[in-house]
């Protein structure tokens, strides 16, 4: 299965085969004949169309009175298409949103609090890197449906070879003595581009830093604090230990290719991406294994970026009482399991990872999970990510720019691009 992180929306996206069911919007009103339809935008590949199937018929068999009329949306073009839902009065009554999306819905005034739920949809143990970004303002509006973030992918037999245990990899200084050991010999230990910001941002979260904060109602840039520049100081010397280049991300060459033509021991991916590198190369196949990224200390993974959806029910849903049932049957323990095992999903709640303990994968991915971060919680975020000065900081760094100077100009950046419409 392909995974890919939308760096705009930072939504998940997973290549899969799913049917679409009507096109049409809208919520109906009813059926004439005592039972509720509720209205549901799923994104396309965020579940399979057998899972789908098998959910709606559990649902409506468990609530006889409701029925369930699914529409597949596509990711291209979505924001706007639902910031127009939200804005008229026939909005569907459950939306499937990006995670770090539903800042600005939410500060339109479109989405439905949620906040006097959150106990009864088990948010106390609800991954933080959904959880968050789906409250806006000290209220909840997103409810955690399903989780992603990146993992080692790594080759068993090249590590063989080098005489490295995978295992026994907790700490970042045992990835970097590995990492050394592998880039030798024709190997590129690891390939890491110097763009690849979300796997930054994860290192400056591991130092206490951030990429922005927020202060008296106004965003700050935050690349140039002593812990970002510590996070980026890694990234330095660990992106050192290959040939990745220095001024494009990973999809520029797309890293899995740039793997599967077999000298590089390991990439920063979301699992689905050994998939990918083994379609490139049959003969990798079998030979691509998993780990967390590791962190500081070795009882505590690397911090990571999650990415994945929440569900958000409109203010002007037809019938909220019923969406809050599907969204509470749909992130409820049976079904969330169930969606771990059918797409690789990390759960939305940490409680329930060893649904995912037999996909090696998947597995790694809840490891990190539980210390999964979102990026900055605001509506102005966006257009960071539209400009991106973070590529053009970490560029200008990896080939020879003072990190202080750059830090400095890429923060005074951040905080325009996040001011901007203020």
């Amino acid at each position: 299965m392909k995974y890919r992180l939308l760096a705009g929306g930072s939504a998940l996206l997973l290549t899969a085969a799913l049917s679409a069911c009507s096109s049409s919007s809208g919520s109906d009103s009813g059926n004439g004949d005592g039972r509720t339809t509720v209205d549901v935008w799923l994104m396309r590949d965020s579940v399979s169309a057998a899972f789908q199937k098998e959910f709606t018929a559990d649902f409506e068999k468990r609530h006889p009175t409701i029925d369930v009329k699914v529409q597949v949306q596509e990711w291209d073009g979505i924001g706007q298409k639902i910031t127009a839902a939200l804005a008229s009065n026939d909005a569907p009554d459950v939306i499937e949103a990006g995670n770090t999306q539903v800042a600005q819905f939410a500060e339109s005034g479109g989405l439905l609090d949620l906040s006097d739920r959150t106990e009864e949809l088990n948010g106390q143990d609800w991954l933080s890197g959904l959880a968050e970004p789906g409250s806006y303002e000290g209220k909840q509006y997103g409810i955690p449906y399903y989780a992603a973030n990146r993992v080692v992918v790594y080759r068993t037999d090249l590590f063989e070879k080098a005489g490295v245990d995978a295992s026994a990899i907790k700490t970042r200084e045992q990835w970097i003595d590995a990492t050394t050991a592998l880039n030798k010999g024709g190997t590129q230990g690891i390939y890491l581009p110097g763009q690849m910001w979300y796997a930054l941002a994860g290192f400056i979260w591991d130092e206490g830093g951030d990429l922005a904060t927020e202060s008296g109602g106004k965003w700050s840039g935050a690349l140039d604090t002593p812990e970002a520049l510590r996070g980026m100081a890694f990234y330095e010397e660990l992106q050192a230990l290959g040939k990745g280049p220095k001024d494009s991300d990973e999809d520029d060459p797309p890293q899995a290719e740039v793997m599967a033509q077999g000298q590089v021991a390991q990439v920063i991916s979301t699992p689905g991406g050994a998939n990918v590198i083994a379609e490139n190369n049959p003969e990798l196949k079998g030979k691509l294994a998993f780990f967390p990224i590791p962190g500081k200390t070795p009882d505590t993974p690397g911090a990571v970026f999650t990415g994945g959806s929440d569900l958000v029910v409109p203010a002007a849903a037809a019938h909220p009482d019923e969406a809050v049932t599907f969204i509470k049957e749909l992130t409820g323990d049976t079904w969330q399991k169930k969606l771990a095992v059918a797409m690789s999903y990390v759960p939305n709640r940490t409680t329930l990872a060893s649904a995912v303990a037999d996909d090696p994968g998947a597995a790694a991915m809840a490891v990190g999970a539980a210390n999964g971060h979102a990026t900055p919680n605001t509506p102005g975020w966006a257009a960071v990510e539209a400009e991106n000065p973070i590529k053009d900081y970490m560029t200008a760094v990896l080939t020879g720019g003072d990190p202080a100077k750059e830090a400095a100009k890429a923060s005074q950046d951040i905080t325009r691009a996040m001011n901007a419409g203020s």
